[in-house]
């Protein structure tokens, strides 16, 4: 009897170990095959998307234009890699590298590439190429830094005043209605927050950092575009709750994000528990005690309007946040407007220009410019490439031109001419 228990024991034990050997085994056949679909992606990032960007470098170009990565040229650290400013092909950079060892280094540089040669926007950064070799991409260099830099005045640079911060807040607004309506694939960027939001010299405003951003493909109903993952990534304190605790990421993300941002520009505070602080102050009639004085006198029943909205953004309910095109937008247009009126210059390396005569597309200062069907004013060579390009939306609105006739602004011609006259220096 006890020989046939312990037979039975053994018996048990054996089948046990099987399970268990067969299990490990299906664990590390499906990591194998991870790994083998990664190093194919990143085979075919390297022979196809990079042909696309018509510009391969190699590691041995990048190590010269970095003066072998030094650090007195390193400008960031984000969370898969070093950033460095370099001088490559007579044009200067900005330089990422990824950890290419490791399995989300390579497909954040496979996500990156897919996305930024996909979309194009004056405000989202331009990827200029990429070494596949060593997984680094190759950005167009903003002198500015981050507007995270920029609120927090690093280096002691001077606080933003409040019209280009609501400029910014504009330039943020249509780049997500435009990332957020692209077609075939909406994009949800994932991790906006104002380290991932750079300003060139202008001071104008440039999504970057893509790397865990997600194309969903556009619903066919009314119903929302989703995406479901086990393992949400992006920060912390500009994170949807929703998508935090479900896995569930939306357009709505990065609405969320949007509206904390915007509440750092109008208070200059830190992003932890902002929404709840401008709400108390708000509920105790004393908004005006969280604007930041820093930026100039705010028009303070637009700021406030703008901040009402912006705590509805940030509502931890996404079902309660509002529609970009239709809400936020409808705010947020008026105050850029009321910025637009003072003139505000902004600084065009050591000139100052006023913005109104800098091209939203080429950044530069006018000389033909044309009003399009958007009602806004673009230099007309840059808008006739913009639609001669096949787009047939607003690179402002992102929504459709209603005809494609450019009427020439000659007032505001007449303006920048005169100006230009009066700093011939500039």
């Amino acid at each position: 009897m006890n020989w046939q228990l312990l037979s039975a024991s053994t018996s048990n034990s054996v089948e046990s170990l099987h399970a268990d050997l067969n299990k490990t085994q299906q664990e590390r056949d499906n990591l194998l095959r991870k790994v083998a679909e990664l190093r194919m992606q990143k085979e075919n990032i390297g022979s196809g998307s990079c042909t696309a960007l018509n510009s391969e470098f190699s590691w041995q170009e990048l190590q010269q234009a970095t003066e072998n990565f030094s650090e007195s040229l390193k400008i960031g650290e984000g969370g898969f890699g070093p950033v460095y400013k370099g001088s490559l092909r007579q044009t200067m950079v900005a330089i990422k590298l990824l950890h290419s060892q490791s399995l989300q280094g390579i497909t954040q540089f496979q996500q990156e590439i897919t996305i930024l040669t996909k979309v194009r926007h004056p405000n989202l950064v331009t990827l200029i190429g990429a070494c596949s070799e060593e997984s680094a991409l190759v950005y167009e260099y903003l002198s500015n830094g981050s507007l995270e830099d920029r609120l927090t005045c690093a280096n002691n640079s001077p606080p933003l005043t409040w019209q280009v911060r609501a400029r910014i807040m504009s330039e943020i607004c249509l780049a997500l209605i435009f990332l957020h309506s692209n077609k075939p694939q909406l994009v949800v960027h994932g991790d906006l927050k104002p380290a991932n939001i750079l300003l060139d010299t202008n001071l104008v405003s440039k999504l970057s950092d893509f790397g865990i951003s997600r194309l969903l493909n556009l619903p066919d109903t009314n119903s929302t575009a989703f995406l479901e993952t086990t393992c949400p990534i992006g920060t912390f304190a500009y994170m949807d709750p929703e998508y935090s605790s479900t896995g569930i990421l939306t357009p709505k993300s990065d609405i969320y994000a949007f509206g904390i941002i915007i509440l750092r520009l109008i208070t200059g505070k830190p992003p932890v528990n902002i929404a709840n602080q401008v709400k108390d102050a708000v509920g105790d009639g004393a908004f005006g005690s969280v604007i930041d004085v820093l930026a100039g006198a705010w028009p303070f029943e637009q700021t406030k309007e703008l901040a009402m909205m912006a705590l509805r953004c940030a509502d931890i309910s996404r079902s309660k946040r509002p529609d970009l095109v239709n809400e936020v937008w409808a705010v947020v247009e008026p105050l850029m407007k009321a910025a637009a009126s003072c003139v505000e210059p902004c600084s065009l390396g050591e000139k100052n220009i006023p913005s109104h005569f800098i091209c939203p597309i080429f950044q530069e200062v006018m000389h033909d410019p044309c009003i399009a069907a958007d009602g806004f004013t673009y230099e007309a060579e840059a808008i006739k490439w913009w639609l001669e390009s096949g787009y047939k939306t607003s690179p402002m609105t992102n929504l459709e031109f209603a005809d494609h006739n450019l009427i020439c602004n000659r007032g505001l011609r007449s303006a920048i001419q005169e100006w230009l006259q009066q700093h011939p220096q500039s």
